[in-house]
């Protein structure tokens, strides 16, 4: 599978590198939003100029392109300029593909296509869009780990939860046979499920005929508990593609000796071609995830523009791991998580004082506390 995707990507990752292989994969970093330059040009206008050179930064480092709400036609246009603009670097760029029925379950980020057949017309034209240019395409944030079952929003014979199951893939069915793409079905994080509850629902979307699976998106836990996480979701997988009840299988709570124990006696003679692999999202985990402060809110929202928290560490294929393909930047850093209310009535955000941006949009304050607590640092971000 390393091989597999380092033959399509044209990646040169550490187990496969060799004298005369390709040059190391760059990322690509697609133009910053019209907001993030202003803030830029604020902050040197303020002579503020050691923020102003770690936003400059910060924003220059590659991240991921979202597609969603817009319509096939848009979407195919979309996706086509990056591809493009990206092989004209020698670039791989990495598409986030978010637009399907019942998103985030019509939460802070809800929206997408409306039904079924509207879903399968928008995957088609990202399909026809990416074409036989490479890109790295990570498949729908949350909707493997927030099923419709899961927010009160299906029926009593689950037909939602079905579908959904469904649209994932015809997802997978109908990118990862492109010359050039990699697809990984997203996977949540190790603070949300268990290994064991997960692994049923990644083989129910698909993920056995994807490349692999992403950890972490728009979130904020270390990259330590991330790759592990991933490992242990591999294996999990392979365990269970052999035949093997996902029950039985460690999972992020268990101790790590313990674990890897099991590992050691049920996985090691997992053929390497059954293993999937992942990626993981350093965007803004820094500083590690948000503790809220105990019993001040109904509902903490500690994914939800947590303060404190720092850019995390740079993208790169390199990340000395067989399984880990790459660590990216999936969530633009100094983007809003939304509206977050923690459990209040609002409209402020309690922990801020401030009425949060909706997602997606810019937010300035965030934005400067990720550059000044990055992890590693940005240049003369503290000067």
């Amino acid at each position: 599978m390393l091989r597999r995707l380092a033959a399509v990507l044209g990646l040169a990752l550490a187990s496969v590198a060799a004298p005369g292989a390709p040059e190391p994969v760059r990322f690509h970093t697609p133009e910053a939003s019209a907001e993030a330059h202003a803030q830029y040009r604020g902050l040197l206008a303020r002579d503020e100029r050691g923020d102003a050179a770690g936003l400059l930064a910060m924003i220059r480092t590659p991240h991921a392109v979202w597609l969603g709400d817009e319509g096939p036609a848009r979407t195919e246009a979309e996706a086509r300029t990056v591809v493009r603009a990206a092989a004209r670097q020698g670039t791989v760029p990495v598409l986030v593909l978010y637009d399907i029925p019942g998103r985030d379950c019509s939460g802070y980020s809800g929206g997408g296509a409306g039904t079924t057949a509207e879903y399968r017309a928008w995957i088609d034209a990202v399909a026809r869009g990416v074409g036989g240019h490479r890109a790295l395409l990570v498949l729908e944030p949350d909707a493997v780990a927030l099923l419709p079952s899961d927010c009160g929003q299906d029926d009593a014979a689950g037909a939602r939860t079905a579908a959904r199951y469904a649209e994932l893939r015809y997802a997978v069915d109908a990118l990862e046979p492109l010359a050039g793409a990699a697809v990984y079905l997203d996977a949540g994080h190790p603070g949300w499920h268990t290994v064991n509850t997960l692994t049923p629902r990644l083989i129910e979307a698909g993920a056995g005929r994807a490349t692999g699976f992403a950890v972490n998106v728009s979130n904020y836990h270390t990259d330590d508990a991330s790759t592990w996480f991933g490992r242990l979701l591999a294996s999990c997988l392979a365990y269970a593609a052999g035949g093997g009840d996902p029950a039985a299988c460690p999972n992020q709570k268990w101790s790590r000796d313990t674990a890897r124990a099991w590992l050691a006696e049920h996985a090691a003679a997992i053929p390497a071609a059954r293993t999937k692999h992942f990626v993981t999202d350093s965007s803004r985990n820094g500083r590690g995830p948000w503790t809220p402060p105990a019993g001040a809110y109904a509902d903490p929202q500690d994914w939800c523009n947590p303060p404190g928290r720092g850019a995390g560490a740079r993208p790169t294929a390199d990340t000395g791991d067989p399984l880990h393909d790459a660590r990216l930047w999936i969530k633009t850093p100094g983007e809003s998580d939304g509206r977050c209310l923690r459990g209040t009535a609002g409209p402020e955000d309690p922990e801020r004082r401030t009425v949060d941006p909706a997602a997606g949009e810019w937010f300035p304050e965030q934005a400067v506390e990720l550059v000044r607590l990055a992890t590693p640092t940005f240049p003369q971000a503290t000067e």
